[in-house]
Order: structure tokens, then sequence, then C-alpha cells
């Protein structure tokens, strides 16, 4: 069946006081599980990005909040979307994701990217290396977290990073470890470094993007030895949904207006309709390879009854 993630971005609602905000994240997230979905995700950042809001909107650290939500929710896989490299040392990266499995009885996700956002390095301190930097501390993250994962007290010893005798004792509930979710459509680097250490991939993209981006994958695959089979293939989208496609149209209007972009644009990065019109559009990836969908609601339009139809839409897909 066609994997479907749900990815809370924003924790701006309205009318909602600071001491009440993650009563709305747990709705979210629980409406998520009950609709169906196999993972529910967070971003990892300490200010809102420019795509989804202004940047003091509120941001709640991503893993603290994992950590919240599994004491909450039962079944679905925890993530981020995805871990910036550059924010934690890789070996108290590894010790949190285990923590966070332990937490969840055996639902952790390790997300994990080269990071981009250079002005919130910049506020909160973080050194941001050039980009073939952050690539390489991103490998040597990747080689130290599944170690500390597999290995009783693995030692490492990289350009950027290193462990010794680094025993990570509760041991991750999940054999093997956290699967690693890899994010990022770089076709020399990043789909590359999928190939050879991830289980998931995220992309972003339209149908045909996505396609060639899959190719890409199967190429890097072949170089490696592996089976592209044993990698979940996931793209990252936006939705608006609601009962009926009048409905989504005049939300997607309301949207628009906030957003202070035209129809054209809107849709161009939302896909906008009822379930069934969802389930339409985004059965076009999965006619192209893709093995699922990870969404997220246009902020100012995430409650209980959207997640719902969010689900409905993605088991149409099923």
């Amino acid at each position: 069946m066609p994997y479907a993630g749900f990815q809370i971005p924003s924790f701006t609602f309205a009318d909602t006081p600071d001491a009440r905000l993650f009563d709305r994240v747990i709705e979210l997230a629980t409406a998520a599980e009950d609709a169906g979905f196999d993972s529910v995700w967070v971003m990892d950042h300490f200010l809102q990005i420019p795509m989804v809001g202004a940047i003091d909107d509120p941001m709640l650290e991503g893993y603290t909040t994992l950590a919240a939500l599994a004491t909450r929710t039962s079944r679905v896989d925890l993530g981020t979307l995805v871990t910036g490299v550059t924010y934690r040392n890789p070996a108290l990266l590894a010790k949190m994701v285990t923590t966070l499995d332990v937490i969840s009885s055996g639902r952790a996700l390790l997300g994990i990217g080269a990071a981009w956002n250079e002005a919130e390095h910049a506020a909160y301190g973080f050194d941001f290396p050039p980009l073939t930097e952050r690539f390489e501390r991103l490998e040597e993250a990747l080689q130290i977290c599944r170690a500390m994962f597999r290995e009783d007290a693995p030692t490492f010893e990289g350009r950027h990073g290193s462990i010794h005798d680094a025993i990570n004792v509760p041991r991750p509930v999940r054999p093997g470890g956290p699967p690693v979710l890899i994010g990022g459509s770089g076709e020399r680097k990043t789909l590359r470094l999928v190939a050879q250490y991830g289980d998931y991939s995220n992309l972003f993209g339209d149908v045909e993007q996505i396609r060639h981006l899959l190719e890409v994958l199967d190429r890097h695959c072949d170089d490696v030895g592996r089976d592209p089979s044993a990698i979940t293939r996931t793209r990252l989208g936006s939705l608006l949904v609601a009962p009926t496609e009048e409905e989504a149209d005049e939300r997607a209007a309301a949207a628009r207006e906030r957003l202070g972009v035209d129809d054209e644009t809107f849709r161009g990065f939302v896909t906008v309709g009822s379930p069934d019109g969802i389930a339409e559009q985004l059965g076009a990836f999965l006619d192209v390879g893709l093995d699922g969908h990870i969404v997220n609601l246009v902020p100012g339009t995430a409650d209980a009854e959207s997640v719902a139809l969010a689900g409905e839409a993605l088991a149409r897909l099923r």
C-alpha cells in the first residue's frame, strides 16, 4: 500500500495562547493517527521558515515535541523532516533518536539533511560551513548514528566528528535502529547518500521532476549494489482539502489572499480539492514509481477535520 506521512510545519493557531499550543499539536497528531497515516513529522527549525510563516511565529524544538507526542500516540512513527546536521553533535543526535525510540516503543525515525538556513545558523550561533563540508558532515553523521544504533561500543574517527567506545544504552527498540530518511533532491550528493545509507528518500517536485529523480536514485543504487526497492520513496507536498471541490476552491481563494499570491502560483505548490480530487492528483506520482506521500496542510487550515479529510484522500490511493 502507498506510504502516507503527515507533517506539522506550523505551530500558529488562531486564538490559541502559548499554554494551549501543544494541545493543538496533540489534536493534529492524534487525528493523523486516527486517519490512518503511517507517520507524523515536525520540522527541525528554531525559527519559522519563510515559505510557511513569519519569522516570529511560534516554533517548538523538534525532538522535545516528538518525545511528548510519543506519549500521546500509539501507532504512528515519529521523526523530523529533517534534522539539520549542523545543529547537533552526531553522537548526541544518535542518543536523542535512540531515546525517542525507547519512549515510543520503537517508533522513531531519523530524518536528516545537510541543513540550509544560513540566517537561522547566524541567529543561534551555529557554524554554517560551505556546502561541501556540510555534506561531509552529513555522511559522517550517518555513519556515526548507524554505528551507535547497531554496535555495542563503536569507534569512528572522521574529518569532522568522532566517537570512541560510544556506549548507547538503552539500545534502540527497533531492530537495527530507527530507519533513516535523507531529505533533499540533490542528484549528485544527496541521492548518492540515500542509495548508500537511506531507508527513505523524500523528494520535491512535479510528476516529471519526480520521475527523473527516481531514475537518478536507481542509478546510484546500481552503483553501490543496492536494491532500489529497499528504499521507500516519498514526496513532500502541501494540501488544501475540503469536503467538496467548491469548498476547497473557496478556501484556496482565502489562503491565496493571506499569502498574497495568484491562483497559478498557489496551485503550483499546493494540491487543492476534495478527497477524491486530491487522490486523483496525487495518484499520478505513484504512476511514475513513487511509494507514497508526506503531506502537510496550508497554514491556517490545519484542524482535526482537515487532517481526517487528508487521510481520506490518501486512503483512496490504497
